[in-house]
């Protein structure tokens, strides 16, 4: 996967998390759904879970798996965007995606998403994409639809009791398993 940062031409800058990055990212995807501040954009969770979403140990970890990166999205020399892309096989894993709760709203994460597909077709030859989503979420499913990921009805448990993912305000979560077939 291309570590340089890699400019598009609408003025965003995506490259490789470095450890350098932990805090700020921890931030940004704290912004993206927890608390107060969450509320400014639309992908907030603050209604069905508390406390935190991850933690430096989390993004670290992303970091510095083999098989990992955390596409990083700058703008001004801001970072205002972030996703995980793991590689597994014949498809790819998306995740840990935030958008600075400012920005939201104004199709960042339309060409975030894009260039993250390209770069899993591209670099590890993924077919697919995978994600999962808190199925109560279908505001946020629903976008996924919109560009093109379809949801498959398979579920696995929200992890109760880690409050390392927050603390559930609901007994009802679990993530649905959201595909998209990669030209």
């Amino acid at each position: 996967m291309e570590t340089a940062a890699t400019p598009a031409a609408n003025g965003l800058t995506f490259r490789d998390a470095t450890d350098a990055d932990v805090d700020t990212l921890v931030a940004l995807i704290e912004s993206a759904y927890r608390g107060d501040d969450s509320r400014a954009g639309w992908t907030t969770e603050a209604d069905i879970l508390q406390g935190q979403r991850t933690d430096p140990e989390g993004v670290l970890e992303v970091i510095k798996s083999p098989d990992s990166r955390l596409l990083t999205v700058e703008q001004e020399g801001q970072v205002v965007a972030c996703c995980q892309l793991e590689h597994r096989g014949d498809h790819a894993y998306f995740g840990m995606f935030a958008v600075s709760p400012a920005l939201q709203g104004a199709g960042l994460g339309k060409v975030i998403i894009t260039e993250a597909e390209r770069r899993a077709r591209e670099t590890w030859g993924a077919t697919e994409m995978h994600m999962t989503v808190i199925s109560v979420r279908n505001d946020l499913i629903a976008w996924y639809e919109r560009r093109g990921y379809r949801r498959t009805g398979r579920m696995t448990p929200f992890p109760y009791g880690d409050e390392r993912f927050g603390i559930p305000q609901r007994d009802d979560l679990q993530f649905e398993l959201l595909v998209k077939e990669l030209a």
